[in-house]
């Protein structure tokens, strides 16, 4: 471990803040549940995805080795009604919307994980696990289905807090005839000729969803492993099954004998509304990306509130976003007579992310960093502030590229974007939206993106 720093964090599995200590020296490993692919991902599931590429950018600040796996579920129930709803196969489906996906998070500062494993290249190990937990008494075939015993692990719930009359009523979306107790959950079930479907000792089948994650995140990480989480809504009952297959499978009744620490982001509302399809207010990461909205701009929305902590997703959060990140890049822009130079990440900096990923904390730290390189205007003190600006995710662009400046290099007549510019804002206050949608196709065929705001629209070269 790198200098001084200790990182402490909420551990879910414990309900208390503790200091993390990799169970292997300089070694953390870190497993995230991904994306189900058959659809766009919604904006909670971009909060998910940059806490945790935060968390691994502070982990690498401060340990010499992370591996960081995040997983794709390209087989479960959902994929298979999209597949046959588009008339096209599985693979056709999630491949395109995990290309999609990845392409999206780019946008928003998130790397890839240093593994990216598919649920369906895990078949054999799943297989593996479930014939581990019926050896052991932990679960059974029934009606060509297997499932876990939830009574015959008497730890189950300690994760999420749950009694039994909860667990049961979180489980009624699969009770089922087959089912011993009706908080079972499925392991394997049966596959029809038209379904997707692997041969297995039970017949022809397929998992489970939470069979998956832990099958994946025990092969490429071994077990236990450091850190695992996602979203609070995984908690219960995507995790606690995790953790009761795992422990099961090996024996075991630790429940840290799966992952010691656990890490949970809370919940996105947009304008103060639980977002829904029903509400109308269901946004998806990739619809923002479309409208214009700047990558970084969104990054910074979803880490203006501590991970632990409700999101409201607002217009304000946007314009503010945009606001903080403008005065960011003009300050980089009136520093570009300064000498670049390498520096150490800011231990100020560092400090507040160590404390429980505290992002606004972190955000307080940045703007005296970016104050202070306003002032100073010396090599130390603009390195310092883009240091701690590129570990949370900004300043990845030029000042020119970011002000939409970046125009001597392409063929493009500005009086002539500004003119339809200025056209497509009239249009949109008239509710012309199909002459607005006319401009911005226009001008997307020029390689020129529009980014709209509460203070008007400004465009860049994509």
């Amino acid at each position: 471990m790198t200098d001084h720093y200790t990182f402490r964090f909420y551990n879910s599995l414990t309900r208390q803040k503790e200091a993390f200590v990799p169970l292997e020296k300089d070694h953390v490993r870190i497993y995230a549940c991904g994306p189900t692919v058959y659809s766009y991902a919604h904006i909670g599931n971009a909060r998910m995805a940059v806490v945790f590429d935060l968390l691994a950018r502070v982990m690498r600040s401060l340990y010499q080795k992370v591996t960081y796996v995040s997983n794709i579920t390209d087989i479960e129930d959902k994929i298979i009604t999209a597949a046959r709803e588009a008339g096209e196969g599985i693979e056709f489906v999630t491949r395109k919307y995990e290309r999609i996906y990845n392409e999206d998070m780019a946008t928003l500062g998130v790397a890839l994980p240093d593994i990216q494993p598919r649920a369906t290249e895990t078949i054999p190990e799943m297989i593996s696990l479930i014939e581990n937990m019926i050896q052991r008494g932990h679960a059974y075939e029934k009606d060509g289905h297997i499932l876990f015993n939830v009574p015959s692990f008497p730890e189950y719930g300690g994760l999420s807090g749950r009694s039994r009359d909860d667990q049961i009523a979180g489980a009624r979306v699969e009770v089922a005839p087959y089912k011993k107790d009706p908080a079972d959950f499925v392991l394997w079930k049966p596959s029809t000729p038209d379904q997707p479907g692997w041969n297995s000792p039970w017949g022809f089948g397929r998992p489970g969803w939470h069979i998956e994650c832990s099958a994946m995140a025990e092969k490429h990480l071994g077990l236990p492993i450091d850190i695992h989480g996602g979203g609070a809504d995984l908690k219960f009952p995507h995790h606690e099954n995790e953790i009761a297959q795992s422990c099961c499978a090996h024996g075991s009744h630790d429940l840290a004998s799966f992952s010691k620490y656990w890490i949970h982001n809370g919940f996105l509302t947009v304008e103060g509304e639980k977002m829904s399809k029903s509400l109308g207010n269901f946004i998806l990461a990739h619809d923002l990306i479309e409208q214009g909205i700047s990558g970084e701009v969104i990054r910074f929305v979803l880490l203006s509130a501590h991970y632990r902590q409700p999101l409201d997703w607002s217009e304000n959060g946007v314009a503010m976003a945009h606001k903080s990140l403008d005065k960011f890049y003009r300050i980089l822009d009136e520093l570009s007579d300064v000498a670049n130079i390498d520096v150490k990440i800011p231990s100020s900096l560092i400090e507040a992310l160590c404390d429980d990923l505290n992002s606004p904390k972190a955000y307080a730290e940045l703007n005296s960093l970016a104050k202070a390189a306003a002032d100073q205007k010396t090599p130390e003190s603009k390195a310092a502030f883009v240091a701690g600006a590129r570990l949370m995710g900004f300043l990845n662009q030029t000042p020119a590229e970011w002000f939409g400046e970046a125009t001597q290099s392409a063929d493009i007549d500005t009086m002539w974007v500004e003119g339809l510019l200025l056209e497509r804002t009239k249009a949109r206050a008239n509710k012309n939206f199909a002459r607005s949608d006319e401009i911005r196709d226009e001008l997307a065929a020029k390689g020129i993106v529009i980014e709209d705001s509460p203070q008007g629209s400004k465009w860049k070269l994509g």
